[in-house]
């Protein structure tokens, strides 16, 4: 008997990443779009979502030998806030355009979490233009900051960044606390610093031109004790997002993922180092998967039916489409 296969769907800021397999395997066709689903009033597009998603689907279903979907797992970012169109409308969707009988949709950092973890207690820090963390003790999900870079993601890449360019400014003016490196690291990369605000403000991608700036920091870092510093207070801040979410008992795992942690150690020592300080009680690990490996975690895991992760409808939310 064919054994049906499972949809994996990592829906983030560039687009949508996509994987195909049979549960408990390795996907076996995976593909992406080059365009980030829409949000409106209502929240993330679900119709946008299904038309990037459907082709895609079928022809990776096709090239794996697929020809029964039974699960589909969708992590999107910002479905914590911004789900409640793709709650109502993704699963009967889904079942009607590729016969899928059950669907599981998640925020992004869940899935971040499950592919970092797996069904373990623990914490995720998840960094890269942004910042949030999770944690879960397998009763219920706990989230701090995630708040955007106007509100919070301290220590993300466009918190980072921003720090970086103030310092550069406070420089070019001659107050306390500027970085001559860091001037000239911002010059080199955005022309004169007297531009910036025009070229900065105007922009719909700021908290990404912010965080292209990170790098920056990171390379000024073992020469100038500002740029050292900005990095030093980015760790502290995500080990106090970590100590928030993190189980207060037992001996939890924490990982970090995420594409900010590629700046190495100098970002990496000290956040050790605070976290080391602030949750002795639990194993720092390297994260084994991404996102999308986390979907097909899940998926392996409700096919099997022994899901144990708690659901709750804005972090994780299963829906039988079929005979319910």
């Amino acid at each position: 008997m064919t054994v049906p296969g499972y949809l994996a769907v990592d829906s983030g800021g560039s687009g949508l990443r996509i994987a195909v397999g049979v549960p408990g395997q390795a996907p076996s066709a995976q593909g992406e779009t080059g365009e980030p689903v829409r949000t409106d009033a209502r929240g993330i597009d679900p119709v946008h979502l299904m038309a990037q998603l459907v082709p895609l689907a079928r022809t990776l279903a096709a090239e794996a030998g697929l020809g029964e979907l039974g699960t589909a797992v969708v992590g999107a970012a910002g479905f914590a806030t911004l789900g409640d169109a793709l709650r109502a409308e993704l699963p009967g969707a889904l079942a009607r355009e590729l016969g899928v009988p059950t669907v599981a949709l998640a925020a992004d950092a869940v899935t971040a979490y499950v592919g970092a973890l797996g069904t373990r207690p623990g914490a995720v820090v998840a960094a890269g233009t942004g910042l949030i963390a999770i944690g879960t003790d397998l009763t219920g999900w706990r989230r701090a900051d995630g708040w955007g870079h106007l509100l919070g993601d301290c220590g993300g890449g466009a918190w980072i960044g921003r720090a970086g360019l103030e310092a550069a400014l406070r420089a070019h003016d001659g107050r306390d606390g500027g970085s001559a490196a860091l001037l000239a690291c911002a010059e080199e990369r955005f022309g004169p610093v007297r531009g910036l605000p025009g070229l900065l403000y105007p922009r719909t991608d700021r908290p990404a031109m912010l965080a292209s700036f990170a790098p920056g920091v990171a390379a000024c870092a073992p020469r100038d004790p500002v740029a050292a510093a900005i990095l030093r207070a980015a760790a502290r801040n995500m080990a106090e997002s970590a100590a928030a979410v993190c189980p207060a008992s037992g001996a939890p795992d924490v990982a970090l993922t995420g594409g900010l942690f590629k700046m190495g150690d100098q970002l990496l020592v000290p956040l050790r180092e605070e976290l080391a300080g602030r949750l002795p009680h639990a194993r720092q690990v390297p994260a084994e998967g991404d996102p999308l490996h986390g979907c097909v975690r899940i998926a392996t895991e409700l096919a099997a039916g022994r899901l144990t992760l708690p659901g709750e409808p804005s972090m994780l939310c299963v829906v039988p489409t079929k005979g319910d």
